[in-house]
């Protein structure tokens, strides 16, 4: 009986051990971290239901019992820029301490790839992060996730700025933070909660979307459980296979598609190098067949003749006329020699089988890299490749981060709040540009709804979409880029709210311009402006000038526009060696536009065109390229894209889902 006894006591004391929950705090909180100055400083966690929890910093020590689902939060009381302390929080059997921990400014950067572009892709990345010298400035990392409900914690883990770590900070917010830091003088911490490709509802909340009519439908689709999202997965790719192709090769099928001979008049075609996520086969991991016909001068030599493309994401099988010539993994660049005898005058196939395992899939490297090579041959390869799919794997019936809005929200920005920050800094609209009119909505949606979570009117800086020819829009054909930028600045209607116009810096052929400098600079200045106005006074205060010229006002005068500004600063610049003004266009009643002469006078541009004799409408910058744009104030800050109609616009009808 004593035996059993003690066994049994054994038993419930090993019971009441495992109960007890020792005290933890989300991943938000590391050493390293930086803590907001001047503002009230949540700290949360969990711990057992009723437990004594105890939390010490900088002089400071609060005390809670966490409540009946184990939940507890201090508020530390506001202090000064400073550090390094320790931050120490006791529960009743462990103990968790950050090191390291600095009081400063924190930002959060958020968007799509354009915020996630990393420093050491930027331009001179390299170079800016061996200088990297920046113990004060640290970034945590938030790992990308997706669920259709909202999680309380994140896996990430702040790092301090240095050359070795620079490389992978986000590079819009490296300079953003570098410029702040020499504005204010204080540690600066960035959180990084970023994914490319994405659209701004899926970083807005359910709650949010129910209160839209247009966006509540969105809403009110969302799967209910794992089971039903893969079920829909399914039906999801095979509808997109079946809508392209008819459905999967068979073995037999399949095995004939590096012959020379075969006929691909019914497959599609994609740019390449690019990401076939977003060329037109979202979410799919598997196989892909790529197909390329090329035409080899009669002239050519045809020696010491060399197949590259870069890396492929994730392994390749190449094939030239038929013959296969080479195969590789992930992240090696491929440089296939081609045996002599194998090319030939007049025309030749090259034929790719990649297999993606997960994530992006395709031509990973730069276009220069795709080229077939010889004594007296070059043929560059980028661009359109013919494609079939050849097989699906069970992953690709997973939800991508725009498969479902929320999901993002949910998994990347909810186990954030309420962690004190100064404010927001975001890129993002390229993947909301087919449907802009429905963006007016959506971003400010989405804006105050992040406001309202947090508890008040954090500064929201965003940056306008750079120049970029997304389809050849203009004022002629429409452009949904146009559109994008007018629904961002129609956003600075919101309180607290500031913009980086970057129409001069984009790149025609690239999406993501590499001039990450100017963005930040562009970005810092419009926080010193909106978050830390009378901060900065004497030469490093610009005040409203960082909105850059904003229209304001026209009038006719006989055929002539008469435009007027705001926000013109020190005044009006033209920045052309001969003075010219670029960008311009006038249309009369017939709402056809026509480049414009436009001549600047004083703060005032004077606008006119030969073929339009009763000017009704002016646009400035109204393209998806629009890089040709040249006004700014002297201030330097470039002047906003704007048009003076409201006439029907090309994304006007499209809602979500019709993309």
């Amino acid at each position: 009986m004593k035996g059993f006894k003690w066994t049994v006591l054994l038993v419930s004391l090993l019971g009441l051990d495992t109960a007890w929950a020792d005290v933890r705090l989300p991943r938000v909180f590391g050493s390293h971290m930086v803590l907001q100055r001047r503002k009230p400083v949540p700290v949360w966690g969990w711990a057992d239901a009723g437990e004594k929890v105890t939390v010490t910093f900088n002089n400071q020590t609060k005390t809670v019992k966490a409540g009946k689902e184990g939940k507890w939060k201090v508020l530390l009381d506001p202090m000064e820029a400073g550090g390094p302390y320790q931050l120490t929080v006791k529960g009743k059997t462990n103990a968790v301490s950050f090191d390291d921990v600095l009081l400063g400014e924190v930002w959060v950067c958020s968007g799509q790839s354009n915020m996630e572009w990393p420093l050491q892709a930027a331009t001179n990345g390299k170079e800016e992060a061996k200088e990297a010298n920046y113990p004060t400035i640290r970034q945590l990392s938030v790992k990308k996730a997706v669920s259709l409900t909202p999680k309380d914690d994140i896996e990430g883990e702040w790092a301090v700025c240095s050359p070795k770590t620079a490389p992978g900070f986000t590079a819009v917010g490296y300079f953003f933070a570098r410029q702040l830091q020499k504005e204010l003088n204080v540690p600066i911490g960035l959180i990084n909660t970023t994914w490319g490709g994405t659209h701004s509802e899926t970083w807005t909340s359910r709650e949010a979307l129910n209160q839209n009519d247009e966006l509540r439908l969105v809403a009110n689709k969302l799967p209910a459980t794992d089971d039903e999202v893969i079920q829909s997965g399914k039906e999801r790719i095979r509808l997109l296979l079946e809508k392209q192709q008819g459905g999967l090769p068979t073995a037999a099928e399949e095995k004939k598609w590096a012959d020379p001979t075969l006929n691909t008049d019914q497959w599609k075609s994609m740019n390449q190098p690019s990401d076939w996520e977003w060329g037109g086969l979202p979410t799919l991991d598997g196989v892909v067949w790529f197909r390329r016909e090329i035409t080899i001068p009669e002239e050519a030599t045809l020696k010491n003749v060399t197949l590259q493309f870069g890396s492929v994401d994730d392994k390749d099988s190449t094939f030239v006329n038929g013959q296969f010539v080479g195969g590789a993994k992930w992240g090696q660049p491929r440089s296939y020699i081609i045996p002599d005898g194998l090319l030939k005058p007049g025309r030749n196939v090259i034929a790719v089988r990649v297999t993606d395992e997960s994530g992006a899939g395709g031509f990973a490297g730069k276009p220069e890299q795709m080229q077939l090579t010889g004594d007296n041959l070059t043929i560059p390869l980028a661009g359109p490749w013919k494609y079939r799919v050849a097989a699906v794997f069970p992953s690709s019936f997973k939800p991508g981060p725009n498969t479902y809005a929320t999901q993002l929200f949910n998994a990347m920005l909810n186990p954030l709040i309420p962690y004190a920050m100064e404010g927001v800094i975001w890129y993002q609209g390229e993947s909301n540009a087919g449907r802009s009119y429905q963006y007016r909505k959506a971003f400010p949606l989405m804006i105050q709804d992040w406001r309202q979570r947090w508890g008040n009117d954090f500064p929201f800086l965003f940056v306008q979409l750079a120049s970029y020819n997304a389809s050849n829009g203009n004022s002629q054909r429409g452009s949904g880029w146009a559109e994008l930028r007018e629904a961002q600045t129609m956003t600075l209607q919101l309180p607290n709210t500031g913009m980086a116009v970057t129409s001069d810096i984009g790149e025609s052929n690239d999406i993501h311009p590499k001039n990450k400098q100017d963005v930040g600079k562009r970005l810092a200045a419009e926080a010193m402006r909106v978050a830390y106005s009378g901060a900065a006074k004497g030469e490093n205060s610009v005040g409203d000038a960082s909105r850059g010229p904003m229209f304001d006002a026209m009038r006719v005068d006989g055929n002539r526009a008469v435009l007027t500004f705001r926000n013109v600063g020190s005044g009006l610049l033209v920045k052309d060696k001969y003075g010219y003004l670029r960008g311009f266009e006038v249309a009369g009643a017939d709402q056809k536009f026509y480049y414009a002469k436009a001549d600047l006078q004083g703060n005032t541009i004077i606008v006119h065109a030969d073929s339009v004799t009763a000017p009704v409408a002016v646009r400035y910058g109204w393209a998806d390229d629009n890089g040709d744009v040249n006004l700014y104030n002297k201030e330097s800050f470039p002047a906003v894209p704007f048009r003076t109609d409201t006439w029907k616009g090309v994304t006007e009808a499209t809602k979500f889902g019709d993309q």
